[in-house]
């Protein structure tokens, strides 16, 4: 799924909570509206980011998919800055 996206954050390598922690300062920088396509190795950030997006006032998750770089699984988060 090739969505369009505002700005990459790679937080390969980090592990819970920084890949979340690191999402939330970056979503604050963008504009309403913007995406921001979050590149992680950390398989527990795709139930982080799926319950952020259902608690967070001001992030909507967009899609989230899984890529293969060298062996290693990424897992890929589009997150819209709502308000």
């Amino acid at each position: 799924m090739a969505n369009s996206f505002d700005q990459t954050l790679d937080v390969k390598g980090a592990k819970c909570p920084m890949p979340l922690v690191k999402s939330r300062k970056a979503i604050a920088d963008l504009t309403v509206g913007q995406v921001l396509k979050v590149v992680a190795t950390d398989r527990g950030s795709v139930a982080d980011f799926q319950g952020w997006a259902k608690t967070a006032k001001n992030v909507e998750l967009v899609a989230q998919e899984t890529e293969q770089e060298g062996g290693q699984d990424l897992y890929v988060h589009y997150l819209k800055r709502t308000s």
